[in-house]
């Protein structure tokens, strides 16, 4: 088969985008790129003015891309968090008109100086308005999500993506037809009450159907991909392009979704492979010779470029003159508003693809070109100011307060209106015999410390009949787990209240159960022989992660927890999550006399002002507590810091980590070094999880 004609194969072409996904993002992660420069990169070589194996006006690139940029659009408006923005809704709406409107004005200048249209000029404002939170990560790594600035920057996403995608709507119209007033009117009025029935119908029938089918997740997913698409269709049928629908059916179901296990296979499906597609598709587009030929007269690329940054600077600026923020968030607010990659390249291959019936693009191969520019600038510069600026933040004094040792474990509310919410609960569930007596001597210290009590669970498979012989011999085993868990725990002089449970699902019924007796915590073990990543990111634990009321404990423990003398906690921020793994560690060397060293690997570029700031930080949290326990704070530079714990961690008897996971809303993850941590840690883990992580 000719190289020419691999294109036209469907199963090929599909075959060809695995094995682009698959390999090129990790090669560009490892060079510090972003995975989705990779993407455009093989695009371009895989292309027309490459190897010519990828064609873009085949079906499955166009129906892959055109998936792709639907989801992308849809997983931008989950990502915004709705909860954010009401807590700073004035702010955060005026944060969003500004970093709205002056892009949107200074791209409209930047228009009618290189002789575009009024409509394409302001086609080109609304692209520069929208942003994408790529540095949120690091704002979360940081510990500063909590500080108003940011909190406002997020909040003010959900205005500018809504406004940049309803221009873009209203310029397509303008572009398609003859325009008139009365076509405008009728345009904006569609829109309104297309919206009006996207984000209010789709919001009420999703949290009927979710409260209809219980925990039917397939069920569920595919309700939540049927909205997704019925927004686009219903989109294009009152003449909106279909990104806007898409957009609009990710704000009405991000309520429903909140951070729920479907949301994650929503989102996984997209980020592996519908939103890779996309870019991929993006780098077919691209022409060489233009693109050479629009870096050659450079001066619209620079203008354009030089327009966002400067532009989104202003409205920072403007909000720190009108909230009387400080330099450090100034930076801060400018820097997470600069990225243009989800709202921003998806409005751009609509608008180029845009043709009227004289056949003139709505905006020509220059602006695509410049766009991709500055998407490649934004998204190395915006985050390298925020790593820098963010660690200046001033840390919310909510963080890093605590009256006892259980906050972290106490529940904010009361659900159950019995009152032994009073006694410290550890829920324990049990299947393994061999690891077994380590997990619960873990269980039994920590109550005894607090005066709790311990709660052995079974979880027995149900069967359809009750009295099947499977299910009674599965019973009485589990009886004899029970007994051996009891007899444990009374040697540390705990109360115990074994429980069985006979559920369908393992994962909820621990969390039911955990729930029901009103638990403070889930202390869980992993097998070392089923393979330490598979267990980990199995279908049990994850679940139990995602679907729990409390914290929850997975340990991997080489030898008796009497035994532990030396506990290692890394620390990389000071959030309430790391302090949780702070309380945890010192609990456990109260009761066996233990030292606690806590472990912060810093950048090299870090200013020592900075680095003494986040020890001092550190100390005070770590005084807060009123046990007498040894600790010592230890700062190393290093670049790679799994390594650095690593290597650290081969002196100590446990390491304490908490398990984190990123999101951006561009749909990729973003990996966190916890994984590779776990993977070569050598001592005993405790790896600590937050309800719903």
């Amino acid at each position: 088969m000719a190289l020419n004609s691999l294109a036209d194969s469907p199963i090929i072409a599909f075959t060809i985008l695995l094995a682009v996904i698959f390999t090129v993002p990790p090669l560009f992660e490892k060079l510090r790129l972003p995975g989705l420069v990779g993407l455009l990169i093989a695009g371009v070589v895989l292309g027309e003015n490459g190897l010519k194996l990828l064609n873009s006006e085949s079906d499955t690139i166009k129906l892959l891309s055109d998936i792709g940029k639907i989801y992308l659009m849809f997983v931008a408006g989950l990502e915004i968090d709705l909860e954010q923005f009401r807590k700073t809704k004035n702010r955060s709406i005026g944060f969003g008109t500004l970093t709205f409107l002056v892009p949107l004005i200074a791209g409209i200048i930047t228009g009618r100086l290189f002789n575009f249209s009024w409509n394409a000029s302001v086609l080109i404002g609304s692209l520069l308005a929208s942003h994408t939170l790529l540095a949120y990560p690091i704002v979360s790594r940081l510990g500063v999500v909590t500080n108003e600035a940011v909190t406002v920057t997020i909040g003010a996403t959900i205005f500018t993506d809504t406004g940049a995608l309803l221009v873009l709507a209203i310029c397509v119209g303008i572009h398609g037809g003859e325009f008139s007033a009365m076509s405008l009117a009728t345009l904006l009025g569609g829109l309104a009450i297309y919206s009006v029935v996207v984000l209010f119908g789709f919001d009420w029938a999703g949290k009927q159907f979710f409260r209809r089918s219980g925990d039917e997740q397939s069920n569920q997913f595919l309700f939540i991909l049927l909205a997704l698409f019925l927004a686009s269709v219903g989109a294009q049928v009152i003449g909106v392009e279909k990104i806007v629908g898409a957009f609009l059916a990710g704000l009405a179901v991000n309520d429903v979704l909140g951070r729920s296990p479907v949301k994650e296979k929503i989102e996984f499906i997209g980020s592996v492979l519908f939103i890779p597609c996309f870019f991929v598709d993006m780098g077919l587009l691209i022409d060489i010779p233009a693109f050479i030929r629009t870096l050659s007269s450079i001066w619209l690329t620079v203008v354009i470029v030089v327009a966002l940054i400067g532009s989104k600077f202003i409205a920072a600026f403007l909000a720190k003159l009108l909230y009387r923020y400080n330099t450090a968030e100034l930076l801060t607010m400018w820097s997470l508003s600069l990225p243009q990659v989800a709202a921003t390249l998806a409005a751009t291959l609509v608008a180029y693809k845009t043709v009227n019936s004289a056949g003139e693009r709505l905006i020509n191969e220059g602006v695509l070109n410049s766009v991709i520019v500055l998407m490649l600038v934004t998204s190395i510069l915006g985050p390298i100011i925020t790593a820098r600026s963010a660690s200046l933040l001033q840390l919310s004094q909510s963080d890093i307060e605590t009256d006892r040792l259980t906050t972290w474990w106490e529940n904010s509310e009361d659900y159950l209106p019995e009152k032994n919410h009073a006694s410290f609960a550890i829920v324990v569930p049990i299947y393994n015999p061999q690891t077994q007596r380590y997990l619960i001597e873990m269980a039994a210290l920590l109550a005894r410390h607090e005066s709790g009590r311990i709660i052995p669970l079974a979880i027995t498979k149900a069967h359809i009949q009750m009295d099947d012989p499977q299910l009674v011999i599965a019973l009485e085993q589990n009886k004899q787990r029970l007994n051996l868990a009891k007899q444990i725990s009374q040697e540390f002089g705990v109360e115990v209240s074994p429980a069985i449970r006979i559920d369908d699902d393992p994962a909820l019924g621990i969390s039911r159960t955990s729930r029901e007796q009103n638990a403070n915590l889930v202390v869980m073990g992993w097998s070392r022989t089923t393979g330490l990543r598979a267990r980990l990111f199995g279908s049990v634990i994850d679940s139990v992660f995602w679907s729990s009321h409390c914290p929850v404990a997975v340990t991997r423990l080489l030898s008796s927890p009497t035994t532990i003398q030396r506990i290692l906690v890394p620390v990389g921020d000071l959030t309430r999550q790391t302090i949780g793994a702070v309380r945890f560690a010192q609990i456990l060397a109260d009761v066996n006399q233990a030292e606690v060293v806590l472990l912060h690997v810093s950048d090299r570029k870090t200013p020592p002002n900075l680095e003494e700031k986040f020890a001092s930080q550190l100390s005070e949290i770590a005084d807060k507590s009123q046990l007498q326990v040894k600790i010592n704070i230890q700062t190393i530079r290093g670049d790679d810091i799994a390594k650095t714990i690593i290597r650290e961690a081969e002196k100590f008897d446990l390491a304490v980590l908490r398990s984190v996971r990123y999101r951006t809303a561009g749909g990729l993850a973003v990996s966190h070094v916890t994984t590779q941590v776990i993977r070569e840690l050598k001592c005993s883990i405790v790896l600590l999880g937050e309800p719903n992580s």
